[in-house]
């Protein structure tokens, strides 16, 4: 397989001026730029490939029916629709962007093909999610909510920090055609293109019916939790936040009067303290709760400590029933505390990466479905199903067997250090196991 090299500042926050992180990234870009360069050369030989399913999945199918005593949501990491997936998508964006060795976001399509082989363009809305729909059917979750990593816009304002992710407007019938119900927004690529950008993601994603947390107009738009109604079984309510150590620039937090994001300044005691208040404020008896907090270095297996207690204090002090952690560019290991999931990260489901080296060690094609089932009523975790797929040629894929086994071997690792265990069940699916 044809693997192409790419700087890694392609996907990860540009680290502070003459840190060790900054000298190390130098020397790397150097030593990658030419073979880059190289492979986008050599990529127009690609063999062409079948084209994407004739009929689109629907993206709302295999409900669960409301009558049960418990409720199941669909979690993911990243989802990056912007750059070589809108580029695919059947209304691309204007090609440019401003990257150190690309000018192109169509050059992402190309390293992919360069990988994995061609395929047939424009992809249907559906087509990205691919073996996701089957998932999605079989587990039939009650709610899908997503970190959308993006800007979804047509604005040319764009922010000169290395790395601009955006997908057109009229591509957002892909997020619609997944059935996803929440959009969680507060990471450090929503405001790529600029204030405006993030205007018209807001608008984009409301005229789509699509609910959102974590940024908006104003502050108090940005700490707005969304409030999503499950007939039968209750309220979720999603916040979103986010925190500098996963690249957000401390000037995208809201303001009084202008758009931003929903940044948190630390995770202190204070900070904590003051999520507290704003769930309390909402939360409802029978109401779950979703923290869902963007949060961390894109590599890296390891959890900060200062991260693990602001966790264990949203469980307990805030009254959190499901933390959902992303920012890595791979999972993490996931642990319980009082019957509650905290998900440190989710790693990416939806990218533009393939054909990009440099952190080969992680797998970061290997993508997880979390389906946590919670108790109504309580909250409590009740069981934890993970579905392990591999990111291949813009779509979703079941993995080899050899590379479901990593996975699992992976997660098994991570979430031993963490209390938890990993288990195959049924067919191609993990089941997370507790005390």
């Amino acid at each position: 397989m044809c693997r192409s090299v790419i700087p890694a500042d392609v996907r990860e926050p540009t680290p502070r001026p003459g840190s060790p992180a900054a000298r190390s990234r130098r020397r790397f870009l150097k030593l990658s730029a030419i073979a880059a360069w190289r492979a986008l050369a050599g990529a127009s030989g690609a063999a062409p490939c079948s084209g994407p399913p004739s009929a689109e999945a629907s993206g709302r199918e295999g409900r669960r029916e409301t009558s049960g005593r418990s409720l199941t949501l669909f979690l993911c990491g990243d989802v990056m629709t912007g750059r070589g997936i809108d580029q695919a998508l059947p209304h691309p964006s204007a090609p440019e962007i401003h990257e150190r060795y690309l000018r192109s976001a169509a050059d992402y399509v190309k390293l992919a093909e360069t990988a994995n082989g061609a395929f047939a363009r424009p992809l249907g809305f559906s087509t990205i999610w691919g073996a996701a729909h089957e998932e999605w059917g079989r587990v039939a979750p009650d709610l899908r909510i997503v970190n959308l990593e993006t800007s979804v816009t047509t604005s040319h304002d764009w922010l000169p920090k290395g790395i601009n992710y955006r997908m057109h407007p009229a591509n957002v019938p892909c997020l619609t055609a997944a059935g996803i119900d929440c959009c969680a927004l507060a990471n450090n690529h929503v405001l790529d293109w600029g204030p405006a950008g993030l205007l018209e993601t807001l608008d984009t994603l409301r005229e789509a019916k699509l609910a959102s947390a974590g940024a908006g107009r104003n502050a108090a738009q940005a700490r707005r939790p969304a409030v999503l109604d499950v007939p039968g079984k209750g309220r979720v309510i999603v916040f979103a936040f986010g925190t500098a150590s996963s690249g957000i620039p401390t000037d995208w937090a809201a303001t009084a009067d202008g758009p931003g994001v929903d940044l948190l300044p630390d995770l202190s005691e204070a900070t904590l303290r003051s999520v507290a208040r704003r769930v309390r404020d909402v939360k409802r008896e029978g109401d779950i709760v979703v923290a869902s907090i963007h949060w961390g270095a894109n590599w890296g297996y390891d959890v900060p400590p200062r991260q693990r207690s602001f966790a264990h204090g949203l469980v307990d002090v805030a009254g959190v029933d499901v933390v959902h952690g992303h920012s890595s560019h791979h999972a993490k290991g996931i642990e319980v505390r009082a019957g509650r999931p905290i998900l440190y990260g989710c790693g990416d489901f939806i990218s533009d990466y393939e054909g990009i080296r440099g952190r080969d060690e992680y797998r970061d094609d290997l993508v997880v479905m979390y389906f946590p089932t919670l108790a109504v009523g309580t909250g409590r975790l009740v069981r934890f199903r993970l579905t392990p797929l591999r990111l291949r040629r813009f779509r979703l894929v079941r993995p080899s067997r050899q590379d479901f086994a990593w996975l699992r071997d992976t997660l098994a690792r991570e979430c031993g250090k963490l209390g938890t265990s990993v288990e195959p069940v049924g067919e191609g699916a993990l089941e997370l196991r507790w005390t």
